[in-house]
């Protein structure tokens, strides 16, 4: 213990009389220590750049691979289907012409990438800069093949990284080894546009002669529109062609012009005024030289750009055009309830369809979707290219101002069974369902639900989940279609709203309820809520912002008395019997589902409190009306500190308004002038039911399969069946 006690004296007196020694020695560890840090990073930075380098490698391997004229495939060639996009969406991708990045250097600023545009191919995500796009190979997903008698894998480089895949999907389809880039390289890899299935370059010869490279679509070979029973119609003459050419670039400067004017807002420092004429200029004429490429129509009709695979242009446009209209009573660019008839006369006539679906075999269940962009969190851009890529584009529609359903139905007017998938709210289930009813089908296709809006109030009650969330978390689209091809078929009642003015008389075209009809404080808020999302699309980016804004427009009222009087300013009456409204109440709602404002139970079958009334379901025909006490008694509703006031059951409702009052139909509000409004049934639509885990959902699911396939077989006619499904959703649920 004494040398050593020694010794430490002895150094600290050293230091103490070298204290510049003690400075030196100091500074050398330091330097040793940024010496090696910098050492470190150019190690890893240099292993960055080797692997970057070998990825490069690997996709020049493949794409001389696809020029090589001995390892072409069978498929026909097919050029892509572009359209403007901005490289700030386009993170990660490389030209398909000159394999370079497409996205601009972080050091140029968030300015430089958000004014800076690409084009990216709608159907297969592949990315090309705008002076590449012309020389890219025609290796797009052909989506009608009518002549051909097998069905063959159409092999081509995976461009953009697909999320929606199992695990054992990034395995070679013949020797099973995997398809990951490896780290020293190895053979270049190809993926079929169809199933999805990955092989190396060096297995595709043995594989193609073992197996002729037929293709069977995968695992949602039942869902895919199998491109072998797609016809192309012949194009329009050359006044359409060039008119539709004139339209596509008005379109490209107009979704010019609202990106600029939206950045604006966030970054002061832009100018205007320049921006909008040097980039939609230099725009427009890139545009000019390509139109043979972008100016094409995938799933729409000739002439329709917005809602088709062209160049498309931006809908928040015409939104902002209309920042001027009556906030009290919006006017919608297209009143899904009462136009149809006329939309579809308008869309039909003059405007010939692209394609045409024939000798569909009767074992096919193709699936229609229907994407509505602006629903919810304003994802349908991502979702319409995801679900090219798994299934036909073809089969994919967007739902717009300038497009409804009816195109997507009379697309698929002679296929005996097929399913429907509405990518979006209430409301745009309720504008596909009313779509329907027009056609009139001998067997209405059953309805899923992907829940892209706010509430998804009709999703939940469906087992398909309340958010784009809990489906990312359950697998992606992957698991979506999956259950979708093993989902149970059940009944959803559908209710008819009739308005007579004070004279008794019919005032305007009757409108459809699927969920609920809400009068007073609720359908005030809602009111508030849609005239802000047509003044500022932009705040509604995600569904949890969207249901933030719904509390604070609510805790706005809260403290608002302007519904004190409203038990005196409306008389509910229920199968011809006056029901007393509360003194406190401040809202009246109808429910058909047991799913308000965002999963809500208003009526709350398990509450054994009330003895008089019966458990409420979605296929029994009846009706359930209570009452809330305003916004205050909604927001305990929300978070389950309160319940609604159970007032009435019953199949015929009257709710006559004395004065002018706030309305919303599943979501849908404007302001309703002094009327009547009589609730009746209408009918029922067929949905489909996420089976659950019980025996019961996978027995409906089979049963359904079972029942279809017999009305295919012509043992039972397509009334019968309808009982029969109907008869076992009553049983079942």
């Amino acid at each position: 213990m004494d040398d050593n006690r020694e010794s430490d004296i002895l150094v600290a007196s050293w230091f103490t009389k070298h204290p510049a020694d003690l400075a030196e020695s100091r500074l050398f560890i330091i330097s040793c220590l940024i010496a090696g840090l910098v050492g470190l990073l150019t190690i890893f930075y240099t292993a960055f750049q080797w692997r970057r380098n070998i990825n490069l490698t690997w996709m020049k391997a493949i794409a001389r691979s696809k020029k090589n004229p001995k390892a072409r495939d069978k498929a026909p060639v097919v050029p892509h289907t572009w359209e403007l996009e901005s490289t700030s969406r386009a993170k990660s991708l490389n030209c398909c012409v000159c394999y370079k990045s497409v996205s601009p250097s972080q050091g140029l600023g968030p300015m430089v990438a958000s004014n800076s545009f690409i084009y990216r191919c709608a159907i297969c995500g592949a990315a090309a800069h705008l002076k590449c796009s012309k020389n890219a190979q025609r290796d797009c997903k052909c989506v009608s093949m009518v002549g051909y008698e097998h069905f063959v894998h159409q092999w081509a480089v995976r461009w953009t990284e697909v999320t929606d895949q199992p695990d054992e999907s990034s395995y070679c389809s013949y020797c099973e080894e995997p398809c990951s880039g490896s780290f020293l390289g190895g053979s270049p890899i190809w993926c079929c546009l169809w199933c999805q299935r990955l092989v190396h370059v060096d297995c595709h010869g043995s594989m193609s002669t073992e197996t002729g490279d037929i293709c069977d679509m995968g695992p949602f070979k039942r869902l895919i529109l199998s491109p072998i029973y797609v016809k192309e119609l012949p194009k329009t003459s050359s006044g359409g062609i060039l008119s539709s050419i004139t339209h596509g670039a008005n379109e490209i400067a107009s979704s010019v012009r609202a990106t600029i004017r939206s950045q604006s807002k966030k970054y002061k420092q832009v100018n205007d005024a320049s921006a909008d004429i040097g980039i939609t200029s230099n725009i427009s004429d890139t545009s000019s030289d390509h139109t043979t490429h972008t100016c094409e129509d995938v799933n729409g009709i000739h002439g329709l750009q917005e809602n088709s695979n062209g160049i498309l242009g931006n809908d928040e446009v015409d939104s902002s055009e209309q920042k001027d209209e009556n906030k009290l009573e919006p006017k919608p660019t297209f009143d899904r309830s009462i136009s149809i008839k006329q939309k579809e006369e308008l869309q039909l006539a003059g405007m010939r369809p692209r394609y045409e679906l024939i000798n569909l075999p009767p074992e096919a269940r193709p699936l229609l979707v229907f994407i509505n962009k602006k629903s919810g969190a304003q994802r349908g851009y991502s979702l319409r290219q995801r679900l090219n890529v798994l299934l036909n584009p073809v089969q994919v529609f967007e739902l717009g101002s300038k497009q409804g359903p009816e195109l997507g139905l009379h697309l698929f007017r002679r296929v005996p069974h097929f399913r429907i998938l509405v990518c979006g709210g209430d409301g745009t289930v309720g504008w596909v369902l009313n779509a329907i009813d027009k056609h009139n089908f001998v067997s209405p296709p059953p309805v899923a639900i992907l829940p892209a809006g706010t509430g998804n109030d009709l999703a939940r009650v469906l087992s398909w989940g309340g958010g784009l969330g809990s489906v990312e978390r359950q697998g992606g689209l992957f698991t979506f279609l999956q259950q979708i091809g093993h989902a149970a078929v059940t009944i959803l009642d559908r209710w008819k709203i009739s308005i007579l003015n004070q004279q008794g008389k019919v005032s305007q075209p009757p409108k459809f309820m699927n969920n609920y009809l809400g009068v007073g404080c609720d359908a005030k808020v809602a009111l508030e809520i849609h005239n802000l999302r047509e003044e500022n699309p932009e705040k509604f980016y995600n569904q949890f912002m969207n249901k933030v804004l719904y509390a604070r427009e609510g805790a706005k009222t809260i403290m608002d008395r302007t519904f004190e009087d409203f038990p005196w300013q409306v008389r509910v009456e229920v199968d011809g019997t006056e029901i007393e409204v509360p003194e406190d109440a401040e809202g009246v709602l109808v429910a058909n589902i047991g799913s308000y404002m965002g999963g809500v139970d208003l009526w709350q079958n398990e509450d054994e409190t009330y003895d008089n009334f019966d458990p409420q379901s979605m296929h029994d025909k009846m009706l359930e009306v209570v009452s809330i006490s305003g916004t205050w008694h909604l927001g305990k509703l929300q978070v389950g500190l309160s319940r609604a006031r159970r007032l009435a059951q019953g199949q015929l409702i009257k709710i006559q308004l004395y004065n002018a009052l706030p309305v919303q139909i599943d979501g849908e509000p404007w302001i309703q002038k002094p009327c009547t409004l009589i609730i009746s049934h209408h009918g029922q639509a067929f949905m489909l039911k996420r089976a659950a885990e019980e025996p019961l959902g996978h027995a409906a699911a089979i049963i359904a399969d079972v029942l279809e396939n017999a009305e295919s077989n012509h043992v039972i006619n397509a009334s019968q069946k309808r009982a029969l499904l109907q008869e076992m959703a009553i049983r079942l649920s």
